[in-house]
């Protein structure tokens, strides 16, 4: 039987639920979906009216404002979101949920308080949201694609060389969160692949124009000592992350789940 390998990254008509998605990374997913002909529902925080006209230019991505902190509410507002919208088949998780400690989770300045809200905000919300999802694709019996970002600082430390002589520094409570992701990643695609149900991860390396959540504009010094380190000598790019998202939630991953793609300009392959 002959195979029609385009088809199988069409992702046409498929409805796609991306959460933060007017962020850096999520934005240039919601692009990728878009030329794919998804139909498209960003969910986060803020709204900018301008911003989301002159990036999407169609009527054909809807917003909807959702606070994946507000934890004691999630399955309630995402019930309404889904009421309102239907129920996806492809969920992608590029949130950033934070608190205003997030800028001193250092080793040297985090405190007991700052360490546990955030680890309760960031990673209990990525868990919450992804099985809320796939409950409500096995209860419809839809065969369904969930990919939330991780980072490569999920498998790894960070390297404290990167950080020497610039204005950054280390952030504790970010790897322990990524790594929490990347094995919930695995458990949810042991527990769901009897559902057809595929949960899969993507761990990017330093996204270029993004600091953990705290700043857009990235020390001159840190990248060049980050590039240093990455055998295809650049940052990630948005972009890389999106089309890897777009394999992930297409029919041509079909046989993955359970997986961490990593992302890292070949990083991984020398530490």
């Amino acid at each position: 039987m002959k195979i029609n390998y385009q088809k199988k990254f069409s992702l046409k008509n498929k409805k796609v639920f991306i959460f933060g998605g007017m962020g850096l990374i999520g934005k240039e997913v919601a692009q990728a979906m878009k030329q794919f002909g998804s139909n498209i529902v960003l969910l986060d925080l803020k709204f900018k009216k301008k911003e989301f006209k002159k990036k999407f230019k169609t009527k054909s991505i809807i917003f909807e404002e959702f606070d994946c902190s507000d934890l004691e509410n999630i399955s309630l507002n995402l019930n309404k979101i889904i009421k309102k919208n239907g129920c996806p088949s492809i969920v992608i998780n590029c949130s950033y949920p934070k608190t205003e400690s997030w800028k001193d989770s250092s080793f040297s300045k985090i405190n007991y308080q700052n360490y546990k809200d955030n680890l309760e905000v960031h990673l209990s919300s990525y868990v919450w949201i992804s099985k809320f999802f796939a409950d409500k694709m096995v209860n419809k019996k839809i065969k369904g694609s969930i990919v939330m970002l991780s980072s490569i600082f999920g498998k790894f430390g960070q390297d404290l060389n990167t950080y020497k002589n610039t204005k950054l520094s280390e952030n504790m409570t970010y790897s322990i969160i990524k790594g929490g992701i990347n094995t919930f990643t695995k458990q949810m695609g042991s527990f769901y692949g009897s559902y057809k149900i595929r949960v899969n991860s993507v761990s990017p390396g330093g996204v270029k124009g993004h600091v953990a959540g705290i700043s857009k504009k990235q020390d001159k010094l840190f990248i060049k000592n980050y590039i240093n380190k990455v055998p295809l000598g650049r940052m990630c790019k948005p972009e890389d992350v999106a089309t890897t998202i777009i394999f992930l939630s297409s029919d041509a991953s079909n046989y993955i789940t359970g997986a961490n793609i990593f992302v890292d300009g070949g990083l991984k392959s020398i530490r």
